[in-house]
């Protein structure tokens, strides 16, 4: 196998957003778990970028990394004392808790190894502004509406509950 710089590029963004990830569990201070988490959504649009997939890499800066992120900040800011921490794990849950990790990772080798995943051929290049926004907006079989529709409801639940929590301190 060639080393390659997009090679180089892959493994560091993989190896960032893996340890943010576990910075981001592993961490006690509320507030440092979700700037770990935008951490990890900065990661995961470098490699939307390094893929050539520009419009899911804006979404996801813009989306998740600013919107929800900030959502998530302000959430906890609103709801928690200063210097809050999380509570200590038991050993019991720390000990599930990695039992159900080596089980799903097992799981994941398992089919890796197990299965032959065929190349899929598609077409290289940017897709038509006008293709992207058929594709959300339709109704049909492959279409993203209804799931666009209920995740702005979700949105909005969440601010009306954050307004909500705000409101009665």
């Amino acid at each position: 196998m060639d080393i390659t710089l997009d090679l180089i590029v892959f493994v560091v963004l993989a190896l960032f957003i893996v340890a943010s990830s576990i910075l981001a569990v592993t961490t006690k201070r509320i507030l440092r778990a979700a700037t770990y988490l935008l951490f990890v959504l900065f990661g995961t649009a470098g490699i939307y970028f390094q893929l050539n997939y520009s419009f899911l890499g804006a979404v996801q800066l813009l989306v998740y990394a600013g919107g929800i992120t900030v959502l998530y900040v302000f959430s906890i800011l609103l709801t928690s004392s200063e210097g809050d921490q999380a509570e200590k794990l038991k050993k019991s849950k720390l000990f599930a808790g990695l039992i159900a990790t080596l089980a799903a990772m097992g799981i994941c080798l398992f089919v890796m190894l197990k299965h032959q995943f065929l190349p899929s051929h598609f077409e290289h290049g940017e897709l038509a502004m006008r293709t992207i926004g058929h594709a959300l907006m339709s109704t049909g079989k492959d279409g993203y509406v209804l799931p666009f529709e209920v995740i702005s409801i979700l949105l909005l639940a969440c601010i009306v509950g954050g307004l909500m929590i705000a409101r009665k301190r």
